[in-house]
């Protein structure tokens, strides 16, 4: 068993209060929900307009399906640029 771990840092650069941030995660939460069998949460940053932290995490049997499944993801976010901005992402594997 394999499971992949993505921290995913974005910038909303239009957004100017917490109603507005919750807005924009939330449509990039269900977005990525919708299409890919992961889970998703924003992890860091509650209280920043402008900022927001997300764990994304997907359970395989084999690490190349996982990172496959997580570069999709990450693709998806950066896609998604009229609501965030991709700064940075690390991914991980934890083999059990």
């Amino acid at each position: 068993m394999v499971i992949g771990y993505c921290r995913v840092r974005l910038y909303l650069p239009d957004n100017h209060s917490l109603k507005g941030k919750r807005q924009a995660i939330k449509s990039i939460i269900d977005r990525v929900r919708g299409r890919y069998n992961v889970a998703i949460a924003e992890v860091e940053d509650q209280d920043l307009w402008q900022s927001a932290i997300l764990g994304i995490s997907c359970v395989s049997s084999e690490e190349g399906h996982a990172n496959e499944v997580l570069s999709r993801v990450i693709e998806t976010i950066r896609l998604a640029r009229a609501e965030a901005e991709l700064l940075d992402y690390e991914l991980e594997f934890i083999h059990a």
